[in-house]
């Protein structure tokens, strides 16, 4: 059941399905099954293969759920037939937790109570014949003996007998869930008093807006100023109806159509209107609030962290500046500046710290101290760190570079986040023991210029600062979602296996933190690997562990030329094939693209490897160890424009895309902040995602739209067509004059009309006006 699900929802066929959950059973990792194992899952690629491993984790967790509830109403002898076909067809964990909802051991409530005192024969006379005289009927029921003291506490025990039962009916909480989800809305306002304090939430201090189309940001804006005692937030189940309290609910008019009730005018009805109304505002309403909440928050910390994740991908994915001999900067004022120089495989063979800025002012010393250092190591590459005193740096390295124009040396501004977390970390001592921790930093500022995936991989993903909330969401599901984006990132573009750090072997297939580390310590104790297979001799780096690994290891002039590429091991066999085929040695096929264009692949096609595999490795013997990022390019930022009051409206100016979230871009121009790029200024076309335009580490040109240097926001768009607004304090201003604007109105959801009840609903608009009587009384 399972497999066919599964193979329903990603339209591939059940088989490929069962395959594939059969090697990730097997301990099989998705870059592994996605790269090496194409005729086994007949081409299911790494996204199908990640939406098919969490899909089978959420299904297994549904039908352990289903199991346990089985067991549990069967052990209270209550499981007919009919309810167990339901729980059998529930397929997803809300209709699930609907139908046992009734069944669910829990503490004494007061319908309980009130069944316990015998009462439970007077609710049933009430809701089976509203003829009845309820204060009659009630009145046969008083024994205080049973805690009933009269009629009064008769009928409100009765009353809570059914709205419990009303409560608990999964086929009208399916029914209000439906109404809720297509016509609620979400309404923020301030905590009185706090005005000031939550200036930041100002934007939801009056704010309402459909619950079924609320962004993730704004959810999680407003769920955090909630958390913080500075908004309230509810739900607004009828809007268009909040200024008419005494006025029912849809959702009272749901609960009474579903029981088939109506006013007829009969003695019961009234309080039977009653049993309606209180069901819905003590026991439903809440519990739809609190449910519908938390499937917003769920929804929007999945968004944000999908957010997350392509950031983070683009950002190990960016272009590597390759191994070139680089000088780090982490800038200081007051501290200094600390500088680091590492060779080109990331070995740091020299650091020192300068005081260029106030209040030490040694400007002429501190260049003359880089430039002996640029000539001493033959530096190729300045990265300078984009914290505090960046942009005091970059001067001060520009003008080193132009009075000493023999060096030719290039400099380039880098994100030095997460920079100071590393700096503290344990893999930082252990990676640089003799160096002080201020030091460290400008040793990973000038290696990430080198390789952002290899350095990057050593920093807490989220110390990078690429997320949008990422401190509001789920920690475990973000910490999951990230290390796959940080294994796909690094089994795309393979590793050194002589050079890596452990942090990045661990994200190896098949690799963890122990097997990385013995592979460093191997490596230590008996030099640079010669051949794939010598790790082997690793310590308990098993069969299993080196078939899921190898073939992402590289092994640069090794014994075997294959090993430098991503050819497996285990398919040497289909290059021999093609070496004895072509009576052409290895070392003179690989690259020699007019003879493998030629090679047809069905031609060493096995038992054990297919035309998919075949064709994998003829395009990798053309252009073996190919990486996948793309050309290294840098942006310059302007000069003299390195504070937030040097912006002007109209300044058109080059910038890195910093971050990108649902509601556009944050572009790094040198001042210190980020400025945003609306979704709307993005391009002059429609677009649903920022992603479709832009990307992290994306060099692009942007026209300054309004600078609020008090708020610290600057509004970019990417239109140079468009026109500043007039700027006035605090405003937020838009493109004017372009094509595609966007329209940014927090309230555009407004409240429509309060749905009518269907023509054939069995509740009429008599007893609705039951209802309103029952809610004055």
């Amino acid at each position: 059941m399972i497999i066919n699900t599964i193979a329903n929802e990603l339209a591939v066929k059940p088989a490929q399905v069962e395959a594939a959950v059969k090697l990730l059973d097997e301990g099989a990792t998705v870059p592994f099954i996605a790269r090496y194992r194409k005729e086994v899952t007949q081409g299911l690629d790494d996204t199908q293969l990640r939406n098919l491993d969490q899909r089978l984790g959420y299904l297994r967790e549904l039908e352990d759920r289903r199991q346990v509830i089985l067991k549990s109403i069967g052990e209270q002898e209550k499981l007919t037939p009919e309810l167990e076909q339901q729980i059998r067809a529930a397929d997803n964990k809300t209709t699930l937790e609907d139908l046992y909802l009734p069944y669910k051991p829990r503490r004494r409530t007061k319908g309980q109570i009130a069944i316990e005192a015998g009462l439970e024969p007077l609710a049933a006379a009430l809701f089976g014949n509203p003829t009845l005289d309820p204060e009659a009927e009630a009145a046969a029921f008083v024994n205080a003996d049973n805690g009933v003291a009269d009629t009064k506490a008769a009928l409100e025990g009765a009353r809570y007998i059914l709205m419990e039962r009303f409560a608990e009916d999964a086929g009208l909480l399916a029914k209000i869930r439906r109404y809720l989800n297509d016509n609620a809305f979400i309404r923020s306002r301030v905590v009185e008093g706090q005005e000031k304090a939550a200036v930041k939430y100002s934007d939801y201090f009056d704010h309402s807006e459909k619950l079924a189309s609320v962004p993730s940001h704004r959810a999680l804006a407003m769920f955090r100023g909630r958390n913080e005692n500075m908004l309230h937030i509810q739900m607004i189940a009828d809007p268009g109806q909040e200024d008419s309290p005494g006025q029912a609910s849809y959702c009272e008019q749901i609960i009474a159509g579903h029981f088939e009730l109506r006013n007829q005018g009969r003695p019961a009805d009234m309080w039977l209107a009653q049993v309606v109304t209180w069901t819905w505002k003590i026991k439903i309403a809440l519990h739809m609030e609190t449910e519908l909440f938390g499937q917003l928050r769920e929804k929007a910390e999945e968004e944000a962290i999908n957010v997350f994740a392509k950031n983070l991908n683009d950002l190990l994915m960016a272009a590597p500046a390759g191994a070139k001999v680089t000088m780090g900067l982490d800038p200081g004022l007051r501290t200094g500046v600390k500088v680091a120089i590492v060779d080109k495989t990331g070995k740091v063979v020299g650091t020192t710290t300068i005081f260029p800025h106030a209040p030490q002012n040694q400007w002429d010393k501190s260049q003359r101290t880089l430039a002996n250092l640029c000539k001493q190591h033959k530096v190729e590459l300045i990265s300078i760190g984009n914290g505090t005193g960046s942009r005091e740096t970059d001067k001060l390295v520009a003008e080193m570079i132009k009075q000493t124009p023999e060096l030719n040396v290039q400099k380039i501004m880098v994100s030095e986040a997460g920079a100071s977390v590393y700096s503290a970390s344990e893999l930082a001592s252990k990676e640089l023991p003799e160096l002080d921790v201020s030091l460290r930093g400008a040793v990973s500022i000038a290696r990430r210029l080198q390789d952002p995936l290899a350095e990057l991989v050593k920093i807490e993903p989220k110390a990078i600062g690429v997320g949008q909330y990422q401190h509001d969401v789920s920690q475990s599901l973000l910490g999951k979602s990230l290390d796959q984006v940080i294994e796909d990132c690094v089994n795309a573009v393979g590793v050194d296996l002589n050079t890596a750090s452990p942090a990045l072997l661990s994200y190896v297939s098949g690799l963890n933190k122990t097997l990385a580390q013995n592979i460093v310590n191997y490596r230590d104790a008996n030099g640079a690997f010669a051949r794939r297979q010598d790790l082997k001799s690793v310590e308990r780096l098993g069969p299993k562990a080196f078939e899921q690994a190898a073939g992402f290891l590289r092994i640069v002039n090794g014994t075997n030329p294959l090993d430098s590429s991503a050819v497996h091991p285990e398919a040497y066999p289909v290059v021999d094939s093609i070496v004895n085929r072509t009576d052409v040695a290895v070392n003179d096929l690989i690259g020699n693209t007019d003879l493998l264009r030629k090679l047809n692949p069905e031609d060493f096609v096995s038992d054990d490897f297919g035309v998919p595999t075949v064709k994998d490795i003829l395009k990798e013997l053309d252009k073996p160890g190919r990486d996948p990022r793309p050309e290294f390019k840098t942006a310059a930022f302007k000069e003299g424009v390195e504070t937030l009051a040097d912006l002007k409206p109209g300044m058109i100016l080059e910038g890195v895309v910093s971050n990108v979230a649902n509601f556009g871009a944050f572009v790094d121009v040198g001042v210190h902040q980020d400025g945003l790029v609306h979704i709307s200024a993005l391009t002059n076309k429609f677009i649903s995602d920022p992603r479709e335009v832009v990307k992290a580490g994306d060099i692009v040109k942007v026209k300054v739209l309004e600078v609020d240097v008090e708020r610290k926001r600057i509004s970019f768009t990417m239109r140079l067509d468009d026109t500043p607004a007039p700027q006035t304090k605090g405003s937020t201003a838009k493109p004017q004059g372009g094509k595609g604007k966007g329209n940014n109105s927090r309230n555009q959801n407004r409240p429509a009309p309060r749905q009518q009840a269907p023509a054939n609903a069995a509740m009429g608009n008599a007893f609705a006006d039951a209802f309103a009587k029952a809610k004055k009384n």
